[in-house]
């Protein structure tokens, strides 16, 4: 069974080539960059030690880069592209007529 989304409208951060900032989107926050033109959005905090991603940078690859130990994830899927064996949880922007849109999955009792 595919991942279902709800989506949430959410000003356009406005921000530079991968410059990094967070938006709070219904009550979450969320880190979000612009690579090769494209915007993305992650996780707030690392999955290892939980240090804030937007402290970090983008680097010529397009890894965000955490601030604490290094560890570097794709902006495009969260993939651990350092080899720590770490995802980055990312969420899927659609960009339409109205707007953007940010793709919060939806969850059943109790998170399952």
């Amino acid at each position: 069974m595919g991942k279902t989304y709800t989506w949430h409208r959410f000003a356009d951060p406005g921000i530079g080539e991968k410059d990094l900032t967070v938006l709070e989107v219904e009550g979450k926050k969320i880190s979000f960059t612009r690579y090769e033109g494209a915007l993305y959005a992650f996780a707030y905090k690392c999955p290892h030690a939980s240090g804030v991603m937007v402290d970090g940078w983008v680097d010529e690859d397009g890894n965000v880069v955490c601030p604490l130990h290094r560890y570097r994830f794709s902006v495009k899927n969260g993939r651990n592209t350092s080899g720590e064996g770490y995802f980055l949880k990312t969420y899927p922007i659609e960009v339409r007529e109205d707007g953007l849109y940010l793709g919060l999955e939806k969850t059943g009792l109790f998170g399952w």
